[in-house]
């Protein structure tokens, strides 16, 4: 019996190691073939608080943190991201912000992905 709850114990251990190294307790992505482990890495190695995390289909995908400040700081980070490229603000309305730039609109938005995450799609 003391064999049976020792090796459950040990199990128990290795599970919890696997989840936590490969980032298993995030939500999944909406973007196929990207992992959570992979995202989490690639922003903490990083120096920006704003990183490219994959382009498909036409979409350049970005994470910021919240850093417990929740959507407005994100909402700031990609302001100034899109007015770097020369993009002007315009409005925003839900989860999209509205730039223009020689009478072109591009419309970013906004998914939070975990309470400490938010994902930015921004179109091409």
């Amino acid at each position: 019996m003391k064999k049976v709850v020792a090796l459950t114990g040990i199990v128990l251990v290795v599970l919890i190691v696997i989840v936590y190294i490969n980032k298993l307790y995030y939500p999944s992505l909406p973007i196929d073939g990207v992992s959570a482990k992979e995202v989490i890495n690639k922003l903490q190695k990083s120096d920006s608080k704003f990183v490219q995390i994959a382009e498909k289909d036409n979409l350049v995908w970005y994470i910021t943190p919240t850093e417990n400040q929740g959507i407005l700081v994100a909402d700031e980070r990609i302001i100034k991201f899109m007015e770097s490229s020369g993009w002007i603000f315009k409005e925003k309305e839900g989860s999209g912000l509205f730039f223009e730039q020689d009478g072109e609109r591009k419309i970013v938005t906004t998914e939070m992905w975990t309470g400490k995450y938010v994902l930015v799609k921004v179109p091409k």
